[in-house]
């Protein structure tokens, strides 16, 4: 069992006897393939214990690129024990404050962390991997492709009941895949959003880093800007792109910016949608209308509107 497995590393990592007071306390925001558990051994600091399977592949790469993002500078947790061979790892605990949590606060509470997470983009943008490092595969069309099908899959076919048999093959989505896989120039997360966002001591600290692999900084910037769960005015998103403004020193190209957002919401909706329904979690059905709304803003007045209008309508 993975809690007992768990359980075993801290008492090796901290050399507890066996009768010493161990309390757990399961983390419900999994992921596929992993049990993540708070443990609180009397009189020492708590723990966020990993344990992972080789279900999905990148789980495979969680403690590589947690020491590669560590050299590098990054704000992640601390990987404080690890055992590859049971899978299992001791991870600093954080706490339970992510960006989600400041979603209906003031933009000048959120504006700090906004900047550390910018920064951290940034930081990423000048990381080279070392030639060996093994890193998920690159964003390239097929992978842009099998978003738009997870997407036709899950959100169009299963949640809404659609036919998607013409969207498969509309030239304007198979034209946004070539275009966006022609380079992947930069490092990138893949998944930079609010719940992935720790925050502590005004700083943003990065998890579920495990996917690491090249691609557009466009797209993590885009899974910033367009989160469905923070559901961001339009005055906010103004607010986000002045501080990328100002830690980059550079402006987004808004086509390849839009490109990514619409991808990434498909993206999105098709994860929605399978675990709202495969998984029974109403929760994340309840994040479709804002991502909805979103994609809709996105491929406003361009060729995609005429692709996923109609069904988003």
């Amino acid at each position: 069992m993975p809690a007992d497995t768990l359980l075993t590393a801290v008492r090796a990592h901290l050399n507890l006897s066996p009768t010493h007071r161990v309390l757990m306390e399961p983390i419900q925001k999994g992921a596929s393939g992993r049990t993540i558990i708070r443990i609180k051994p009397d009189n020492h600091p708590t723990f966020i214990g990993v344990h992972y399977t080789l279900e999905r592949s990148d789980n495979a790469n969680f403690l590589p690129v947690a020491e590669f993002l560590t050299k590098a500078g990054l704000n992640i947790p601390q990987v404080l024990y690890d055992n590859v061979r049971r899978h299992v790892a001791l991870i600093e605990d954080l706490g339970d404050e992510d960006l989600l949590s400041l979603k209906d606060a003031p933009f000048s509470e959120r504006e700090p962390y906004y900047r550390s997470a910018i920064q951290q983009l940034d930081k990423l943008l000048y990381t080279r991997p070392p030639k060996d490092f093994e890193l998920q595969p690159a964003f390239e069309e097929s992978l842009y492709r099998w978003e738009q099908e997870y997407f036709f899959d899950h959100f169009v076919e299963t949640h809404l009941g659609k036919d998607s048999s013409s969207l498969r093959e509309d030239p304007m989505l198979l034209s946004l895949a070539k275009r966006l896989g022609a380079t992947a120039p930069h490092l990138i997360h893949r998944d930079f959003q609010s719940q992935n966002l720790l925050l502590k001591d005004n700083k943003a600290y990065i998890i579920d880093f495990q996917g690491l692999r090249m691609g557009r900084q466009e797209y993590d910037l885009a899974s910033l800007l367009f989160d469905p769960y923070m559901n961001h005015s339009a005055e906010d998103r103004r607010e986000i792109l002045k501080i990328w403004e100002d830690v980059t020193e550079e402006e987004p190209i808004e086509p390849i910016l839009f490109d990514c957002a619409a991808q990434r919401l498909m993206q999105a909706l098709g994860a929605y949608a399978k675990i709202g329904h495969q998984d029974r979690n109403d929760w994340y059905l309840e994040q479709i209308p804002a991502a909805v709304a979103f994609l809709q803003e996105v491929i406003a007045d361009t060729p995609l509107e005429d692709s996923l209008g109609a069904v988003l309508d």
